[in-house]
């Protein structure tokens, strides 16, 4: 039988609220998307069709930055959960009687549908089983996928084995936490504008041969419904697409 922990954090990701409407948001984006490359770039109804399958790739990226989000909510949460539990071991309470107090924080923080308070939930209930909380929070960090909270982990049961100031050592962490949250803050701040100009420049060849059409129609006839037009407009959308990825990769920075 399976303990209540052994879920991915990712299958707790998709059942939260969010998860259905995440999945609408994303079809009705490649929906919007692909009709939009096959009028602008075929005038045609066949290449919206051809290019359905391409959902499945869009779906994984758009999930992963979805992902990505809830892993840097989670960052932080976790960072203001593990100071709550060096809140409670300075009055006094146990290690293990700290995490359970720290549920009721982030309950009154967060809410019951953030994940953090759904993790925590299965930390108290498995302390209550009288569950080693090394191996909660080992499960816990590998679960997560996070850097931050596998650290964390091994620190801790390192700490806890050896007989360490767990004070100490959970505010350090949480320090540490909280510095590299600052980092990767700054860092988005400093790439939120050159995001905005990529954004502007996916818009742009769209906009382009919007305006043409509209301003200017028949211009453009000789890129449709010919071989040699096809050809043209299928190479400008590979090149296109390609630019995309790469403008994706170059503004993702990992810390």
């Amino acid at each position: 039988m399976k303990k209540e922990g052994s879920l991915s954090i990712s299958k707790n990701f998709k059942k939260a609220d969010s998860g259905r409407n995440e999945e609408l948001i994303v079809a009705a984006e490649f929906i919007v998307s692909d009709a939009l490359v096959a009028f602008i770039f075929y005038r045609s109804i066949v290449p919206f069709l051809i290019f359905l399958p391409l959902y499945l790739k869009y779906r994984k990226f758009r999930k992963a930055a979805f992902d990505e989000k809830r892993k840097k909510e989670l960052s932080a949460e976790f960072r203001e959960s593990i100071l709550s539990v060096s809140n409670a071991l300075n009055a006094g309470y146990s290690v293990e009687n700290a995490f359970i107090e720290a549920y009721g924080d982030m309950l009154g923080m967060y809410g019951e549908d953030a994940v953090i308070v759904k993790e925590y939930r299965i930390i108290a209930k498995r302390l209550k089983n009288n569950e080693s909380i090394e191996l909660i929070m080992s499960d816990f960090a590998s679960r997560s996928g996070i850097e931050d909270i596998s650290d964390f982990a091994d620190v801790f049961a390192a700490a806890k084995r050896s007989g360490g100031d767990m004070t100490k050592i959970i505010k350090r962490a949480a320090s540490n936490i909280s510095d590299k949250i600052d980092v990767k803050r700054e860092i988005d701040t400093l790439m939120s504008s050159k995001k905005y100009e990529q954004r502007i420049m996916e818009v742009v060849p769209f906009a382009i041969i919007g305006y043409l059409g509209i301003a200017s129609p028949g211009f453009l006839d000789i890129l449709y419904h010919n071989v040699t037009g096809i050809a043209v407009m299928t190479v400008c959308l590979i090149l296109y697409a390609a630019g995309f990825v790469l403008a994706e990769k170059i503004i993702s920075i990992e810390v």
